[in-house]
């Protein structure tokens, strides 16, 4: 992997970690187009250091947010702070039951389908369309609709459902102001992240024999300003009801994967 890849790997994944234009079926669509020969081949310890980058993104757009939460958790009372921090973990259920159960069967969705990946690119820009048009409340939100959430974000485990924008919109729709559900959207991810890293490094599968440092430090620098700059346009882009762009980039992207996918 050269010092570009690594720039370009680490702005892929700190902008689609937050656009709703999913990584997942990005990717998948490149090697469709591209062979998966053509495409540089990430090692396992470069994956899992572009996506701390992007959790250490968000940890810092979010800084007082979570200062908050943690000075709030110490005080070992069933406040607001333990109550949103246990509503985030009651997001990270359903998509940890299904990575867990389901680990085999998915994989399978990861094959270069992109045909599958252009029907869900509609599915997310049908979703975003409707977020957008929804009705401007100022909801919070709750114990029963952080677990919708959290199905939102299991089902983005397909490719061409985009994690963001499946939260987000789910929780526009279920009547959540639009600020609070973006905040939650980006907050519940770090430590479904965190998690995912602590399996990828305890799995024993990473190398660091022929690491390079220096590759891996511009991966790291690439997705963490990429990261930063995507997670607060989104949240600037999500308050002004302007996800129906990303909708209609999502719908032109599916469309021509169906027809691609189609005739290949």
């Amino acid at each position: 992997m050269t010092y570009l890849d690594a720039l370009i790997l680490g702005a892929v994944q700190g902008l689609t970690e937050f656009l709703p234009v999913s990584s997942s079926g990005h990717l998948e669509i490149g090697k469709a187009i591209l062979g998966d020969q053509s495409i540089p081949q990430e090692s396992l310890l470069f994956t899992v250091v572009v996506h701390f980058a992007t959790a250490l993104s968000t940890v810092i757009v979010f800084r007082k947010d979570i200062i908050e939460i943690i000075q709030g958790l110490f005080q070992f009372k069933w406040n607001e702070e333990f109550k949103y921090s246990f509503k985030i973990l009651l997001s990270m259920v359903p998509a940890a039951l299904i990575g867990l159960v389901f680990s085999d069967e998915l994989e399978a969705f990861f094959s270069g389908d992109i045909l599958l990946v252009g029907f869900m690119l509609i599915v997310t820009a049908l979703l975003l369309w409707l977020a957008d048009r929804a009705k401007d409340t100022t909801k919070p939100v709750s114990f029963k609709n952080s677990f919708v959430i959290g199905v939102a974000q299991a089902i983005a485990i397909l490719p061409g459902i985009s994690r963001s924008g499946a939260t987000i919109a789910t929780s526009v729709l279920l009547g959540i102001d639009r600020a609070r559900a973006a905040r939650f959207s980006f907050l519940m991810v770090v430590p479904l992240i965190l998690g995912k890293m602590a399996k990828d490094i305890l799995s024993g599968d990473i190398s660091t024999e022929t690491a390079n440092l220096g590759i891996l430090i511009a991966g790291f620098l690439s997705a963490f300003v990429f990261g930063i700059l995507a997670c607060t346009w989104m949240i600037f882009i999500v308050k002004k009801s302007k996800l129906s762009y990303f909708a209609v980039y999502c719908f032109i992207v599916g469309v021509v994967s169906i027809v691609v996918g189609y005739y290949n």
